[in-house]
């Protein structure tokens, strides 16, 4: 999918704004971010001191977009712009694409995920998000020329889609000013994914596979 040049435009800026702060010393706008699980295993009753042994990690990094006053899904046909303005689909982040590598196999929607690192996406629609692991590469720095990796969702294609999964969406009680992803409801057998922003929550259950 080809971006417009004005998008390219903006992505470049940002992408050099980022720069330009951190070499002044300024906080990025929206920080990076991460939430892991480490599951499958057990803790040692012999140990001296609590040792969980035998687990496997789960971790998920993206950028962590703050509120700011805005109403980022909105209604209607403007539902989803702010948070997504001109790209296929939602990063569920900012900046670098969100990731999510796994040392255990996972079972998303009834289909095995091999142990490995993907990027995440989200399909926005009212009340009816769709949550995307793909094997597209996520670039470390915007690099336009890079057509074998992505930055953000831009260049998004389908085509290297792992699974797709519906989305329970909820309503929180308090609103969320920074973006969040986190594992919730966790089991021996399983659990959540959840991506919270203002008072919007959509979740992506898994099992853990064999």
């Amino acid at each position: 999918m080809r971006r417009s040049t004005g998008a390219a435009a903006v992505v470049l800026a940002l992408a050099m704004a980022g720069a330009i702060g951190d070499a002044q010393g300024r906080r990025p706008a929206s920080p990076a971010g991460s939430s892991a699980v480490e599951v499958g295993g057990r803790y040692d009753p012999k140990a001296a001191e609590p040792t969980y042994v035998g687990g496997k990690w789960i971790e998920i990094t993206y950028g962590r977009p703050i509120l700011r006053g805005r109403d980022v899904f909105g209604s209607g046909a403007n539902y989803g712009k702010v948070a997504n303005p001109d790209q296929p689909v939602w990063r569920a982040g900012a900046n670098v694409t969100t990731q999510l590598k796994t040392e255990a196999p996972l079972v998303i929607n009834g289909k095995t995920v091999a142990p490995g690192t993907y990027t995440v996406f989200v399909d926005l629609k009212p009340n009816n998000w769709t949550f995307i692991l793909s094997t597209w590469k996520a670039q470390t720095r915007y690099d336009p020329n890079n057509k074998a990796e992505i930055w953000g969702a831009y260049g998004y294609t389908p085509d290297k889609d792992v699974v797709r999964a519906p989305m329970k969406m909820e309503t929180l009680p308090h609103s969320h000013a920074q973006m969040s992803w986190e594992f919730v409801d966790m089991t021996d057998a399983g659990g959540s994914l959840a991506v919270m922003w203002e008072k919007t929550m959509g979740s992506v259950a898994f099992k853990l596979g064999s």
